[in-house]
């Protein structure tokens, strides 16, 4: 039997209120409490628990050839239990099955791995001892904040003693390879990783309900039948989805429900696949070869890079003067602090300062409470400055307007920066849609230019075509000629040709057609055949 690897992601930040730069040194408290609380709520009620319930009723249908796994960040397990125990309950009901893994990963879903070790290893840490707290089972599998991996963070997670890692399968890492195999990490071999099939995950989690799509609808049949297609050389499958896939990104009313029951069955049924969690998959399979990342990568957008959290100045400017204040915050006995430490790491506030949706569409938008990414930054950084402050401080607001004074240049610097950022971005639309406008006018001219070569081709058209011209044809020919000039042209016309035209003249041009019959005589011939002449020219240009 081959393997499927059915992995989802949960997360949740806690979302800041509007902070507003006279907050600072009056009001330490930052989050948006009712926003926070609708959100998982709703968010419990689309998604979370009729997920759950599906799945508990496919792990009791299936029984040992049907096992999931899941990551809840730090973040979400405490939202959980503040404003939704339910979801703690089912998820535990699940964990009773034993058909279920929970993997590690930051606390705080955040970037750590990318700026600190230390805060790095006690973020993990950290979550898999809230995982062990809340499901009774210590995680032995690692994934990072958004799938995000290098050969460096595998380094750092291997001294922990982890030896699975989730990442994704990047075409650029892969280059020929596929990613339905195990690999190794290229110095610690006994590492193992596994890379996301993007292709078949992405068909589940972002095209499913897009009428669009070449392949809609999505049917647990079809994709059955794309798995039992897939050569039996490769081992496995890994379906790496974030869990507001089921009920939120895709809503009840697109199938996405009936689809989540009928797809494990019809797979198992009609292929030689199964679904194995992490951690056994990789002691049934051996890595086939090392896969290198010298650079970060994720499974965020086309890139599959850092960019949608650290691809401009701003992420850059609030990332860097969140993570100067470690060291300090370390040696801070003061469990507000480190609470706030916590949430502000949590990798969506730098995600909601990305610039690049303004290209990349609805993505970056999707949970997103501010207008604009220079917002998002403006409204981060006040929040950072008060913290800033507190850090200062030691936690103590005593002396805040010298402290503030000090948080001033982050405050100044943060609204230079958008304001700059925000003038760059509509630079490179303006240069964007110039390019556009460029292009279409060369599409146009070529356009142009090869209809004229077609045009220069057409036969010439005589009044005997008008016979078989439609009745809309000849009223927008009447249309556009001269009334008395078609009269003159018609006199030597068949009488086929005739009476196609004078059934579709209107009233008032049948009676000046009429009366000019009757004095068509009196003109010369040589006028006659100038007016037919201008006519036929006429069809030409109406049958264009």
């Amino acid at each position: 039997m081959r393997a499927i690897c059915f992995y989802f992601q949960v997360h949740q930040p806690f979302r800041l209120r509007t902070y507003r730069f006279f907050d600072m040194g009056v009001d330490h408290y930052y989050y948006n409490d009712f926003q926070n609380k609708s959100i998982i709520q709703r968010i419990a009620q689309k998604c979370y628990l009729p997920a759950n319930k599906v799945m508990l009723g496919l792990i009791h249908k299936h029984g040992k050839s049907f096992n999931i796994a899941y990551s809840i960040s730090g973040l979400a397990m405490e939202q959980f239990e503040k404003y939704a125990p339910e979801v703690i309950k089912s998820f535990r009901q699940l964990a009773a099955t034993g058909n279920v893994e929970f993997l590690t990963e930051t606390y705080a879903h955040s970037l750590a791995s990318l700026k600190s070790k230390e805060e790095f290893q006690r973020q993990v840490n950290h979550h898999s001892k809230k995982v062990e707290e809340l499901f009774g089972v210590r995680p032995v599998t690692f994934r990072n904040t958004e799938l995000i991996y290098s050969d460096e963070i595998g380094e750092m997670v291997a001294e922990m003693g982890y030896k699975t890692i989730l990442t994704e399968g990047a075409k650029h890492i892969l280059g020929w390879r596929s990613p339905n195999f195990v690999y190794r990490h290229p110095i610690h071999s006994d590492v193992k990783i596994l890379l996301k099939n993007f292709q078949l995950s992405d068909d589940i989690a972002f095209r499913f309900s897009n009428r669009g799509w070449s392949e809609w609808p999505l049917t647990a049949e079809k994709f059955a039948g794309w798995l039992k297609a897939i050569n039996k050389k490769q081992q496995l499958i890994n379906l790496f989805i974030d869990y507001e896939t089921f009920g939120e990104h895709q809503w009840k009313d697109s199938g996405i429900f009936e689809f989540l029951q009928a797809m494990p069955g019809k797979v198992m049924s009609e292929t030689d696949f199964a679904f194995v969690k992490p951690m056994d998959l990789v002691k049934k399979y051996e890595p086939v070869d090392s896969i290198g990342v010298p650079n970060p990568i994720s499974w965020a957008d086309e890139e599959r890079d850092l960019t949608a959290w650290l691809g401009n100045e701003m992420q850059d400017e609030a990332c860097n003067k969140l993570y100067a204040l470690e060291n300090k915050v370390k040696n801070m006995d003061n469990k507000e602090i480190q609470k706030d430490w916590n949430y502000l790491q949590a990798s969506d506030h730098f995600y909601y300062m990305c610039t690049k949706w303004f290209t990349d569409g609805d993505v970056h938008r999707y949970f997103n409470p501010y207008p604009s990414p220079y917002e998002a930054f403006i409204n981060y950084m006040n929040v950072l400055s008060d913290f800033t402050i507190r850090v200062e401080g030691n936690g103590k607001p005593d002396d805040f307007e010298i402290l503030k004074d000090k948080t001033m240049d982050i405050f100044d610097s943060a609204k230079e920066m958008a304001e700059d950022a925000a003038e760059t971005t509509k630079k490179k639309a303006r240069e964007a849609v110039g390019k556009i406008k460029a292009k279409a006018k060369q599409a146009t001219d070529k356009a142009k230019s090869k209809a004229k070569e077609e045009w220069d081709g057409v036969k010439d058209y005589t009044l005997d075509d008008i016979a078989k011209m439609s009745n809309a044809k000849v009223k927008e020919l009447i249309k556009s000629v001269d009334i008395d000039e078609l009269a003159v042209a018609l006199k030597d016309a068949t009488d086929e040709v005739r009476n196609k035209v004078i059934p579709n003249l209107t009233k008032k041009a049948k009676d000046q057609f009429d009366k000019l019959e009757s004095e068509v005589k009196k003109i010369k011939k040589s006028d006659i055949k100038a007016f037919k002449d201008k006519i036929e020219n006429e069809l030409k240009n109406i049958w264009k």
